[in-house]
């Protein structure tokens, strides 16, 4: 299981341009490829924070000039997992090439149930979308019914972030691994949905974790490994001060304590830690966290920070 992180899609805030997009994942596509290579079957999440910002500011630049209505979270989830997940499968195709090795890709559209009275419910703190105005904010609070908190640079919506609980396409993922399929699923941590009375499911607004779903996966597979994407080269203690020290290699109970001490704030490297030790307590073999550049040495245990139970 490799949970993509954003920084393999994204790597210029300058430049979010769809080429730039396809040049940036070359690089982890290559590392992928080279997975395969060496024998592993993969099952891949990604992020889509900076995507469905950008197409909230497309909405809402629509709506303010009277053209189309705003869309809702659980729809722009959908549309990224189905663009996001087609740079990848593009990607990873023509990585194939080079080692030689082809391996057929989908891309699933993946809802993930959430408890609908989940505390995250009564206390939304993730930030989605643009900016607005002092003028702005409370009429589309009483408007749209929105949560809006006060930023620097301005007003900004904010949702909640319910933990994942099921992973609804889980059979149809599973039958296409034992196809022999490499999938891409659960894109932005999937697309939340609670349980109805009738047995069907309704989207709501809000953003799963991407690393905690990709956990719930890890765990549903057995996976024997759980490999975290991300832009550092390894978990830090004390990160940013003169203190800081690399972990290469550590216990699960270890990084437990670090964790419970406050080393990983929450809106960076907390919910890496917490997928992984999730994974780890449900019988994981194995966690490793590394950059792009480096996924397939972390698969083999030789770089980044590797975890075991």
């Amino acid at each position: 299981m490799v949970a993509i992180g954003g920084n393999s899609l994204l790597r210029d805030d300058r430049d979010v341009s769809v080429a730039a997009e396809r040049e940036t994942l070359k690089e982890t596509a290559a590392q992928l490829a080279e997975m395969v290579a060496d024998g592993w079957r993969l099952v891949l999440t990604h992020g889509n924070g900076p995507q469905v910002g950008f197409n909230l500011l497309r909405a809402e630049l629509a709506a303010k000039a009277g053209l189309l209505p705003r869309l809702p979270l659980d729809v722009l989830d959908a549309q990224t997992q189905g663009s996001i997940g087609y740079l990848i499968q593009e990607g990873l195709e023509r990585a194939f090439l080079q080692p030689g090795m082809r391996r057929p890709v989908a891309v699933v559209v993946t809802r993930v149930v959430v408890d609908p009275h989940d505390p995250a419910f009564e206390n939304p703190t993730k930030p989605v979308g643009p900016y607005y105005t002092d003028e702005e904010a409370p009429r589309l609070e009483q408007a749209e019914g929105w949560r809006m908190v006060r930023q620097p640079q301005g007003w900004r919506r904010v949702v909640p972030s319910p933990k994942p609980l099921e992973v609804l396409e889980l059979g149809a993922i599973r039958t296409l691994v034992q196809e022999g399929y490499i999938v891409v699923c659960a894109g932005g941590g999937g697309i939340p949905v609670v349980p109805e009375a009738d047995g069907t499911y309704r989207g709501v607004e809000a953003v799963v974790d991407k690393d905690l779903s990709s956990a719930l996966l890890a765990e549903a597979f057995d996976a024997d490994l759980f490999l975290i994407s991300t832009a550092v080269e390894r978990v830090a203690l004390d990160f940013g001060t003169p203190r800081q020290r690399w972990l290469d290699r550590v216990r699960a109970d270890e990084l437990e304590e670090y964790l419970r001490q406050g080393h990983f704030p929450p809106g960076s490297m907390g919910p890496k830690v917490e997928a992984v030790l999730r994974y780890l307590r449900a019988g994981g073999r194995r966690a490793a966290i590394a950059p792009p550049h480096l996924l397939r040495a972390a698969a083999r245990g030789e770089a980044g920070t590797q975890v075991v139970p």
